[in-house]
């Protein structure tokens, strides 16, 4: 009853409570959970898929002390660093994810906040991209002030992303040097800017069921329509390196129920869905319909055409809005 209760509310246009979802959680047959998401999907969203992809555009050297994180300089990770990206090999890496249709592409940085310097030179290379590809550009740079945000902007960024990473309640576990508020005012920084705003998090960390949807239901309250979840790669020499993996049923209940709390937005894979080999394609059919593509900061995916074939086969379309 409570699950055809849940989808009769969302398909009315209104939201399903925290203890809806809970109980959700707890009752539901898991097959049965996970068709009525894709059924929600497919209700509000068709058969389109979002693509995006990133480029690492500054790597490691970090000062925060996030602790899933290889770029973090209170871990002793072993990654490659370096500052502001050759502009040549962004273009090349642009230019192989608009061979490929993909929409959007944003450049990511590892710090607490780029400074001014940086960004006017992430704006000459969303220049010489803009000349040469038609993907539409985002931007992860950490947190942000107004000015920072308009730069971002007058260079034809279109969407900011900052991950909450967990919910409030679970947040001090994960980092210490900043804090969950100072992500919220990062995505109200870009939201008064005019950019859209792109914010997730990563399942895996310790966090409970009850935490993962206490992180949708705050993302659902911020009204962020664009929702990258990560699964936790542990990482040598971080602090969670020997966490156990989730399992696939684990990963799939969790992306099923934040389709029922954010069921207007896109709900999109991103780092470490190549830990469940072939199966991680079951997601896109339990709620799931976008993807980061291409390989992530500090950890490769799959191989892109392999991963265009997959969706396309799990009955997507991949149906690009060129600028």
């Amino acid at each position: 009853m409570i699950l055809q209760h849940c989808i009769e509310c969302i398909k009315d246009g209104r939201d399903i409570t925290f203890d809806q979802a809970l109980e959700l959680a707890i009752t539901t047959d898991s097959a049965q959970l996970f068709e009525a998401a894709d059924h929600i999907r497919r209700h509000l969203h068709g058969d389109s898929f979002d693509l995006c992809s990133i480029i690492n555009a500054k790597s490691g050297k970090c000062t925060e002390d996030c602790r899933f994180c290889a770029q973090s300089s209170h871990y002793d990770a072993d990654i490659m660093t370096y500052d502001v990206i050759d502009i040549d090999e962004a273009v090349v890496q642009a230019r192989d994810n608009d061979a490929h249709d993909v929409e959007r592409l944003s450049l990511v940085t590892a710090g607490r906040s780029s400074s001014l310097q940086d960004i006017e030179q992430f704006g000459r290379i969303y220049a010489k991209l803009s000349e040469l590809t038609d993907l539409r550009y985002c931007a992860s740079m950490g947190m942000l002030t107004l000015e920072k945000a308009k730069m971002l902007k007058s260079y034809g960024v279109e969407r900011y992303h900052c991950n909450l990473e967990a919910c409030r309640s679970y947040f001090p576990e994960v980092c210490t040097t900043h804090t969950w508020e100072e992500k919220v005012e990062t995505i109200k920084i870009a939201r008064q800017a005019g950019l859209d705003v792109c914010s997730g998090g990563i399942f895996g960390m310790g966090e409970t069921l009850e935490h993962r949807l206490e992180l949708a239901f705050e993302l659902q309250q911020l009204e962020v329509n664009s929702i990258p979840i990560n699964i936790l790669t542990p990482i040598a020499n971080t602090p969670f390196e020997n966490f156990t993996p989730l399992s696939l049923a684990e990963v799939l209940r969790s992306i099923a129920l934040f389709r029922f709390i954010n069921p207007r937005a896109v709900v999109r894979l991103a780092g470490g869905r190549n830990q469940l080999g072939d199966q991680q394609y079951s997601c896109f059919t339990s709620g799931a319909n976008g993807a980061i593509v291409g390989n992530y900061l500090t950890t490769a995916g799959n191989a892109l055409a392999d991963d265009l074939k997959a969706i396309e086969n799990s009955g997507f379309r991949l149906a690009r809005k060129k600028k």
